[in-house]
């Protein structure tokens, strides 16, 4: 009797630690939160290529207004940019963000996610109990929901239908081994056959196993979050939840030996998994399983877009709440961008640039490290997150709804025998392919054809940047040819210039955006600044009066 009394006295500790150690988690949980607030995450690893997936094998491609493609991506450190505004709390939500950073949707789904976004930002207790609820889904498995959505279907082997008459003659065969040991003998057999198509099978098993796992774990936080009214009212259809809910038993049992563990776990294992092999339940019920995903995929879809939504909202929220200055974008239907006090979000004190183009592009000019790249890239960069997460780092901006479109960082290939020069020729060809486009574009371009000689290049520039800026179309180029100044100004680009100066012998950069073009020449001077020997500095100013006045 003692023995029993002992057992349920360690039943009932060792329910009271569990217990208390899943409230000390909660609680450290939610004072993690608390402080990471508006904060970058720290020391995170970022898993770009998983990450990445959902964007990249995305179905709804087709539908949305503008993708940020690979090229565009790389000219603007997308990647980086993703590791600053990402504050989601599960892998499911990661996905979302990076998916929606790249994908440029329209102005009402826009609008209709800074509501959401707004509702977090406004309501402390709604966010830290989402949070919670979201990071149920932050192990690295979760990842694997995607492939539910996005792989290729496993086709149903045709010799399925002799599997269910199998089946079948397993169980009348144990029926009627009680009464004729003989059909025993048949029912080993089968067993036999069973275990080869069983295990054969089981690769096919094992790799939906993980992203089975995480359907049920997503439908349940999914439901969680369906009962929040705050949430639910921006998701006026959740049909989708009662459709994959519907197969949630096939989910189970697919996924119910990721839950075994121990040594009595074990043992349990092994004897269902005679009994599957026996009567071949698992193969059946995959494949029943496969049907019901390969149907339900729409709606599976549904679900992990209504969690990215979700926890990119908080994301969002907690973007808004950090240190650095921001605005909500502004919509125009001109050919315009304006900007107050810009800043580039990665770049630590990054000084504030501001300007006005009505109906104009921009021509900017400026020496090496003088910040023309960077600015271009300032205000691409904005666009993005204006049009895809409805916020700016300025004070003010306005602007065209634009598709984004760049040559900035362009490099030669040798394994595909492509040089420098012919690289640009075939990027810059897309940017004009991209103009003939009805819906205005931002094209922005660093130092064209600086892979050819002066000569060609500033005329082949001139005609492909006057071709560029048509229509509704902004250009944002910078360039060190201060020859293509005159020539663009006839063609409505405004001129400014970042420039340098000497002082005490040394070098300065203001990184101030000044209007007009670029009026001197320091060059020559910068070789003196570094002590190249005198006879080359003499000859390149007296080489410079005779060529150039």
């Amino acid at each position: 009797m003692e023995w029993i009394f002992g057992a349920g006295l360690l039943a009932i500790l060792a329910i009271l630690y569990i217990n208390y150690s899943k409230n000390k988690k909660i609680k450290e949980l939610r004072r993690s939160l608390l402080q990471d607030w508006g904060k970058a995450k720290q020391n995170e690893y970022f898993n770009i290529d998983a990450i990445r997936l959902y964007f990249d094998n995305n179905l709804h491609k087709e539908k949305a207004y503008h993708l940020i493609n690979d090229r565009v991506a790389n000219d603007l450190d997308i990647d980086a940019l993703y590791e600053f505004i990402d504050r989601t709390s599960s892998r499911i939500g990661q996905q979302y963000l990076y998916y929606k950073l790249r994908t440029i949707e329209s102005i009402e789904k826009l609008k209709d996610f800074d509501l959401l976004s707004n509702t977090f930002l406004k309501d402390e207790n709604l966010r830290y109990e989402t949070q919670l609820i979201l990071s149920e889904l932050n192990s690295t498995n979760a990842y694997d929901l995607e492939r539910l959505i996005n792989d290729e279907q496993i086709t149903k082997p045709g010799f399925l239908k002799y599997i269910y008459v199998s089946s079948l003659a397993s169980l009348v065969c144990l029926i009627l081994g009680f009464f004729n040991p003989v059909f025993f003998i048949f029912l080993l057999l089968l067993f036999s056959i069973h275990s080869f198509v069983h295990y054969k099978n089981k690769q096919n098993v094992s790799s939906y196993t993980s992203a089975v796992h995480q359907l049920s774990k997503s439908l349940k936080v999914a439901n969680q979050l369906s009962t929040e009214e705050k949430i639910k009212q921006h998701f006026p259809d959740l049909t989708f939840l009662s459709k994959v809910n519907a197969i949630q038993l096939k989910t189970s049992f697919i996924s119910f030996e990721k839950h075994l563990t121990g040594e009595f776990a074990a043992v349990f294992w092994l004897l269902l998994e005679l009994i599957k092999i026996q009567f071949m339940i698992e193969y059946i019920i995959f494949y029943s399983f496969i049907d019901s995903i390969n149907n339900q995929r729409e709606n599976i879809d549904s679900l992990f877009q209504f969690i990215g939504k979700v926890d990119a909202a908080i994301s969002t929220a907690s973007l808004k709440s950090g240190a650095q200055e921001y605005c909500e974008p502004v919509f125009v239907s001109n050919k315009y961008i304006s900007t107050k006090d810009i800043q580039h979000p990665l770049i630590t004190n990054c000084i504030p640039n501001s300007i006005c183009l009505d109906g104009k592009s921009l021509l900017l000019t400026g020496s090496n490290m003088s910040g023309k790249t960077t600015f271009i890239r300032t205000i691409a960069l904005n666009a993005v997150l204006a049009q895809t997460l409805n916020i700016c780092y300025a004070k003010e901006y306005s602007a065209q709804f634009l598709k984004i479109h760049s040559s900035i960082r362009i490099t030669d290939s040798l394994l595909n025998d492509t040089s420098y020069y012919l690289k640009e020729v075939l990027t810059i060809k897309d940017l004009i392919t991209a103009s003939k486009d009805d819906s205005p574009c931002l094209f922005i371009l660093d130092e064209i054809f600086k892979g050819t000689n002066t000569i060609e290049r500033v005329s082949g520039g001139k005609a492909i940047l006057s071709y560029l800026n048509q229509s509704k179309h902004i250009v944002l180029v910078s360039t060190h040819d201060i020859e293509l100044t005159e020539m663009l100004e006839k063609d409505n680009y405004d001129l400014y210039h970042f420039n340098e100066s000497i002082d005490d012998e040394k070098l300065h950069f203001d990184h101030k955006l000044k209007p007009g073009k670029l009026k001197t020449r320091n060059a020559i001077k910068i070789l003196e600044l570094y002590d190249y020997p005198e006879s080359i500095v003499s000859e390149a100013r007296r080489t410079e009066k005779e060529s150039f006045g």
